[in-house]
């Protein structure tokens, strides 16, 4: 087969060990990112199966009407940035593992990175000592604090792992079946979403963006934030209502932010207000990003790839394809 890997920035995916299991086929990598359809039809014109890292680029109808060799969309985890009904029509199966028993261990420990980073000012120390400046401020330490957890699923779960072996107390806010779990792990469970985004003096978020969770932070639950209290997000951008963040952090609650994820991805603005706060730690969705969870994540596209080959898909998300497909 014919297969395409888009935006791999570093050139990284070549190197991996599971790379090899494409032996046989004919791929072509590209390293940068391209978003308009024209140049995106030209290079993907006689592409049979392509993979999507994440959700770095969008796979729309346009796109999709113009791609008539396309016969597989191999990528990992959820799939908001591909229209999946017209894949349906078109005779494009969508392969996406959605791997539910293995946390991303490279964003959790990334997510305590920022935890770190942005409580005790680290990022703003250096830049300030590169500057000549010794010592600008009193940072935050983090045992005895309250650490609340938003989603307490795969990364969630491990997060506040991290946070109890930091001396944190750690409090859960989730549907039904996580608090479950969550309690069961013996973790505080937090009156209503109200305490919740009161107690916390850490919140991270961890939610897959769906319809149900797109917006599901509100302008209000960050009013009820501490102004010293700091807000994580190295899930998705949309899990927070448009502009509520900034606007909260403009308002001193909460006090700071850690951020991975953006409304608009690769984000070059760099007037963009989150990048011209001080109190604000961004980095470029990096959550995911190290060598080993690529060797996790693309072992299970290019199976994907591998099984389309043998004629047997796996991890379709499109069923009704199956009857139609190319």
């Amino acid at each position: 087969m014919k297969v395409s890997i888009l935006d791999d920035y570093f050139d990284t995916v070549r190197t991996l060990d599971c790379f090899r299991k494409l032996s046989g086929h004919d791929v072509a990598i590209w390293n940068d990112h391209v978003q308009d359809v024209d140049m995106l039809a030209e290079r993907l014109r006689d592409t049979e199966a392509l993979v999507l890292i994440r959700e770095r680029t969008q796979i729309r109808t346009p796109l999709l009407e113009r791609l008539p060799k396309l016969k597989l969309i191999s990528q990992r985890s959820v799939y908001p940035h591909i229209d999946i009904e017209t894949c349906t029509r078109l005779g494009v199966v969508v392969s996406s593992g959605q791997h539910a028993d293995t946390p991303s261990y490279a964003t959790a420990e990334f997510t305590w990175g920022l935890i770190l980073a942005a409580m005790r000012a680290i990022p703003q120390q250096m830049a300030a000592l590169k500057a000549g400046k010794w010592q600008i401020g009193v940072g935050h330490t983090l045992r005895g604090k309250t650490l609340g957890i938003y989603g307490y699923g795969r990364i969630g779960a491990v997060v506040a792992g991290y946070g109890k072996a930091f001396g944190m107390n750690v409090l859960v806010w989730a549907r039904e079946p996580a608090l479950v779990k969550a309690r069961a792990d013996g973790h505080e469970i937090a009156a209503s979403k109200a305490d919740f985004f009161e107690r916390c003096d850490v919140l991270s978020l961890h939610m897959r963006l769906v319809d149900a969770t797109r917006g599901i932070v509100k302008a209000e639950d960050l009013a009820r934030m501490k102004p010293s209290a700091l807000l994580v997000n190295t899930s998705r951008a949309p899990l927070i209502e448009p502009n509520a963040l900034v606007n909260a952090l403009r308002a001193g609650r909460p006090g700071m932010a850690a951020v991975d994820v953006y409304e608009k991805e690769p984000l070059s603005d760099v007037n963009d207000p989150l990048l011209t706060m001080d109190n604000v730690v961004c980095t470029p969705h990096l959550g995911y990003v190290s060598r080993d969870e690529y060797e996790i994540q693309f072992t299970d596209i290019f199976d994907q790839i591998v099984a389309y080959a043998a004629g047997t898909p796996i991890n379709v998300v499109n069923p009704d394809v199956m009857q139609k497909r190319r």
